[in-house]
């Protein structure tokens, strides 16, 4: 009570109070006002360090909020990087879809190429062998006019002469089956408009309609294709 009739008395009676107190009674007044303004600024200090707590939570509270409140949607730089992904996503997608057509391309023009190497070294001789069919028709018209009955020892250079010409055409036949050069004779077969050409049609007794009666030329092949059709006339259907 005296300590807090001191304090309240002011600094200047606070001074005059304890030295009219006895040696005893000051240092217990002295003890008591200590105590005083230690509670006082520990109770300062506890109002500071709540003040400042709830400052700090009011603070977090306002950067918390925000960041909940964006969560939903995303900044301009988020957009950003979404567009430019989706771009260059688009981009990919457009030049994958390139290559593997230019790949596709590249993959028929080899096939087409090797195709056609392939082709010229089969059919590259095609002309020179059309010029060597003319040479066989020839041979073979010469060895069918001679006579065979004129064809005797006591006739020796007409049978060299003929032996000769069956040599010659037996060697060139043996050329052109190595080349891939087959004769197409095809008496008595159904007639084929990609082998045969049709001269003449007529009714022959004894035969099946649409067969081959006649060949009048020797037709070829080369490889499988034909290179000049044979020249023949086609059995015709009695009406």
């Amino acid at each position: 009570m005296a300590a807090a009739a001191l304090m309240a008395g002011g600094g200047g009676c606070w001074g005059c109070g304890a030295r009219a107190l006895p040696g005893n009674g000051r240092l217990a007044l002295l003890l008591l006002a200590a105590r005083a303004r230690g509670a006082l600024s520990g109770g300062r200090l506890l109002c500071t360090a709540t003040q400042q707590k709830n400052t700090g939570q009011n603070y977090e509270d306002d950067q918390t909020h925000p960041q909940n409140g964006d969560k939903g949607q995303p900044n301009s730089t988020e957009k950003t990087l979404i567009e430019e992904k989706t771009k260059l996503e688009g981009q990919l997608k457009d030049l994958t879809d390139k290559y593997k057509r230019a790949l596709a391309d590249t993959e028929n023009l080899r096939q087409r190429s090797q195709k056609l190497v392939e082709e010229a070294k089969l059919y590259g001789i095609q002309g020179f062998c059309k010029d060597l069919l003319e040479v066989a028709d020839v041979l073979a018209k010469a060895t069918e006019s001679v006579p065979k009955e004129e064809i005797t020892d006591a006739n020796q250079h007409l049978k060299s002469l003929y032996e000769g010409l069956i040599m010659t055409d037996g060697q060139l036949q043996k050329v052109f089956s190595k080349h891939g050069l087959v004769k197409l004779n095809p008496i008595g077969a159904k007639f084929d408009p990609y082998e045969h050409e049709a001269l003449f049609h007529s009714p022959v007794e004894g035969k099946e309609p649409g067969s081959v009666a006649l060949v009048s030329k020797i037709g070829y092949k080369l490889h499988g294709r034909t290179l000049r059709p044979a020249l023949v006339g086609v059995v015709k259907g009695v009406e």
